[in-house]
């Protein structure tokens, strides 16, 4: 039997209340655990309480913390795969995070719940479950950061959270999802082609802080001098421009003045798509394109290469590649 290290950080899956009206992070993951009568069937279980938090206090600094026991947990010779509790409103921020940055073998599947603890109904111990078989089975090893909800795996790279009520709240958008799971059965189907974990050259760095990037959501009439302040306090921006990366022309003509150090990538509000350079909205190429990434996983991927000490060029780089 394997051993799996559980490590809870909060969330909805230990939150207390009713569905519509609970606070996260309340029940410690042994009560969770002892709910879930044949999850001791699967493995052997590690449990780990790093957090109780609500995902959206979940820093920056968490992340690394975080890293950090993950990796030492990847190179313990009695784990042999990892699973991770999260809230979901965060959720997807801190599986690109750790897929950009753990240089480590083993599974490694995160797993959350729209539904708190004391809820009828509540989805977090199938859910839990369902991870856990996953860490288990050896096509989950070397496939990077993996996500269970609702009977399917997702990729961290590309899991977004697509509905605020639902119990299926993930998706991958037009790129489907990598399979299924029924109870302890897993059925892979696809598996991420994107660079990941020990594949990735930020996988080998070591984090303390990370610098500091905000996204600038651009819409009608939107304020180009909330744009030049951002410019002058942070490392980098990242723009959640409207279609494939647009804005307005007093936007690109704040973009086209900067003398600021700050690096600015241009994203997309929309769900799906694309963006690329742009000979019309940005052709002194002020900035650098997200292509795939929504603008709050540009903004991982920009924090990590600029602690990498990325110059444009790599930046450029590395949002083609990851």
């Amino acid at each position: 039997m394997k051993t799996i290290a559980i490590i809870a950080t909060g969330g909805t899956i230990a939150g207390q209340g009713s569905a519509s009206a609970y606070k996260a992070g309340e029940i410690d993951v042994d009560s969770i655990i002892a709910s879930i009568p044949r999850i001791n069937e699967l493995a052997r279980l590690h449990l780990i309480s790093l957090y109780q938090k609500d995902s959206n206090d979940i820093t920056a600094r968490d992340w690394v913390e975080l890293r950090n026991l993950c990796y030492a947990l990847g190179h313990d010779d009695s784990i042999d795969g990892i699973v991770i509790t999260h809230g979901t409103d965060s959720f997807e921020e801190t599986a690109y995070f750790l897929n950009l940055t753990l240089d480590i073998r083993k599974p490694v599947v995160m797993t959350g719940a729209m539904r708190p603890a004391t809820a009828t109904s509540a989805d977090g111990p199938m859910n839990l479950y369902e991870a856990v078989a996953l860490a288990t089975h050896p096509q989950a090893s070397d496939a990077g950061v993996l996500a269970v909800f609702s009977d399917t795996i997702y990729s961290g790279r590309d899991i977004t959270k697509t509905n605020s009520i639902k119990t299926d709240a993930f998706k991958m958008g037009e790129f489907g999802t990598l399979g299924y799971m029924r109870d302890e059965k897993v059925y892979l189907q696809n598996m991420p082609y994107r660079m990941h974990t020990y594949q990735s050259e930020f996988s080998t760095l070591e984090y303390d802080t990370l610098p500091k990037v905000s996204i600038y959501y651009v819409h009608a009439d939107c304020d180009p001098k909330l744009l030049e302040w951002m410019l002058a306090h942070n490392d980098g921006v990242v723009l959640a421009g409207s279609g494939s990366g647009n804005y307005p022309d007093s936007i690109r003509r704040v973009l086209e003045t900067n003398e600021t150090s700050c690096v600015v990538v241009r994203a997309s509000r929309i769900l799906e798509g694309a963006v690329f350079d742009s000979d019309v909205f940005d052709p002194l190429r002020k900035t650098i394109p997200a292509y795939r990434l929504s603008p709050h996983k540009a903004r991982i991927l920009l924090m990590v290469g600029l602690a990498a000490g990325c110059d444009e060029e790599r930046l450029r780089k590395a949002f083609e590649t990851y």
